[in-house]
């Protein structure tokens, strides 16, 4: 029949030469942040809700929409990013995370800026994990040195438990070295502190104010005498 030759002879439209900047490679999704906990919130994900002032709020999960409901406040609650960033947990200000703000310039397309635009997010993208991971590192190590300390202490309250003399005075060695160092760290630590520093200085200048009150009383009383 005429319906069946039209269906068989039936061709796909003839594709339209339309520049890059209208092809569906080049539109990007937006990602909203999470008005509780701050993770990202993608297309046909989460929850919104809107108040009596027409503002607008977001949710990643009905976890943050029941908190936000109890009125619970982000930088009080252990698992959010405000309260990581408080913490210094996370970076705050660095100069990678001025890339990921919202920039309303319009660009006009262009393959190369496109290219090297890409480039330069995945170079940004190791940076930030390479500092992130230093900053993880150097809060782990605070964690570690305590954890040496209450094993030392623990160690010292133990110590009669060796039977091994020569294993016990090792030990006993090896306590009293992690001690001096120990007592040099925080000596520097103190010496580099501001709050010591002025401190020191505060009673050096009482103690000479002192001093030089009790030479004007004496001189006074030399005075008297004579």
């Amino acid at each position: 029949s005429k319906a069946t030759v039209s269906v068989l002879n039936w061709h796909p439209p003839r594709r339209l030469n339309l520049p890059a900047a209208y092809t569906h490679n080049t539109y990007t999704m937006r990602i909203d942040s999470c008005s509780f906990c701050s993770k990202p919130v993608y297309p046909g994900h989460g929850m919104m809700f809107v108040r009596n002032d027409c503002k607008v709020f977001k949710f990643c999960s009905s976890k943050c929409h029941k908190n936000f409901k109890l009125k619970r406040t982000p930088r009080k609650t252990r698992w959010t990013k405000t309260f990581r960033r408080a913490a210094g947990k996370e970076l705050t200000m660095d100069t990678t995370l001025e890339f990921e703000r919202k920039r309303n310039v319009p660009v006009k397309y262009n393959r190369e800026l496109i290219g090297k635009t890409i480039r330069a997010m995945e170079q940004v993208e190791a940076i930030r994990e390479r500092r992130e991971r230093l900053l993880f590192e150097k809060r782990m190590q605070a964690r570690k040195e305590a954890e040496t300390t209450s094993g030392v202490k623990e160690l010292q309250r133990r110590l009669h438990w060796i039977e091994d003399a020569a294993q016990k005075e090792n030990v006993e060695e090896q306590i009293k070295e992690f001690n001096v160092i120990k007592a040099e760290k925080a000596a520097a630590k103190r010496a580099e502190s501001s709050k010591y520093v002025k401190a020191k200085a505060r009673k050096a200048a009482k103690a000479a104010r002192s001093q030089g009150g009790s030479e004007a009383g004496e001189v006074q009383d030399m005075s008297d005498n004579e």
